[in-house]
């Protein structure tokens, strides 16, 4: 299998992100360059929504790697990251040794009980094997929900790529996989983690990039639905919000306009499909009793192509 090398430069990386439809920004393509270039870790911080996740999806798909993800959450442990044993086969094994005559065969299973054959991979195992494509892009999502002590877990495993497994010894990666981490910064992540990595705050878009991608995305919509959603996205995300809509928000608001049957954003429009973008109810609240004036705001500025 021929393996898609990694791009040669910032250019080349905007590009290879622009023909998966995903429209970064130079300080974005600089560090993931630097983060494919130097081997090193990405850890991509920022509000839900904004794009981090996609960044690894792109990335796997662009360079034709294998995705493997480990979705992080409170009392996340290594059973559950890494690997585990399956006991129940290993029960079945031994039971059937036990009722065989066979004397050779039950001083085999007692050296082959933790044999390879009854691990179980998980994520972070599975990342640290050869693969024909290449390294697999490790995506570690929102690790700011794990606890501390697994954090202090994968600090380690960063080091130097390799888990112990006392059974069967240490598994090192051939070849690193490319690490992308995501943190919607629910906590503070400690920094020597941190240090292990490169480090990119991925922020809103402005209005000229956020209607690009809106183009790239969302082909369905109208030019002209497209700004109007991307010019009322921009005006919300100037309001103090529980929680202000992302770029995914903003794609998938436009699928749902388009989806209605509308081509245009008027009060009833908004009002109607205001919880695709919003997800609390006192957002909902606040902007609803406002509408009006944001629809007037909305119409009054332009939009910069």
């Amino acid at each position: 299998m021929t393996r898609i090398a990694a791009p040669a430069s910032v250019d080349a990386t905007r590009a290879l992100l622009a023909g998966e439809h995903y429209l970064a920004d130079r300080n974005l393509a600089v560090v993931l360059f630097l983060s494919l270039k130097l081997g090193r870790p990405l850890f991509l911080e920022g509000d839900a929504g904004v794009g981090k996740t996609e960044v690894a999806n792109v990335l796997s798909r662009a360079l034709g790697r294998r995705l493997i993800r480990l979705q992080c959450y409170e009392g996340l442990d290594v059973s559950s990251a890494v690997y585990e044993w399956n006991y129940l086969r290993q029960v079945l094994e031994v039971r059937l040794a036990e009722a065989s005559n066979d004397t050779d065969t039950r001083a085999a299973l007692t050296s082959e009980v933790f044999d390879p054959r009854f691990l179980i991979k998980r994520p972070l195992l599975q990342a640290l094997e050869p693969h024909a494509e290449g390294p697999p892009v490790l995506l570690i999502d929102e690790i700011d929900r794990a606890d501390e002590p697994f954090e202090a877990f994968l600090l380690e495993m960063l080091a130097d790529f390799q888990v112990s497994i006392p059974e069967l010894g240490t598994v090192r990666a051939l070849e690193p996989p490319i690490v992308i981490l995501t943190s919607n910064r629910t906590r503070e992540v400690h920094d020597a983690l941190k240090r292990r990595c490169l480090y990119h705050w991925l922020g809103y878009p402005d209005a000229a990039r956020e209607l690009a991608i809106v183009r790239a995305r969302a082909p369905e919509a109208s030019e002209a639905l497209a700004r109007e959603i991307v010019r009322f996205v921009q005006l919300l995300r100037e309001r103090k919000l529980f929680k202000a809509p992302g770029i995914a928000e903003s794609l998938e608001w436009a699928r749902a306009v388009v989806a209605l049957g509308e081509h245009a954003l008027s009060v009833t429009v908004v009002d109607e499909t205001l919880g695709v973008l919003l997800k609390y109810e006192e957002d909902l609240h606040g902007v609803r009793n406002e509408l009006p004036a944001l629809m007037t705001a909305m119409t009054s500025q332009g939009l910069g192509a």
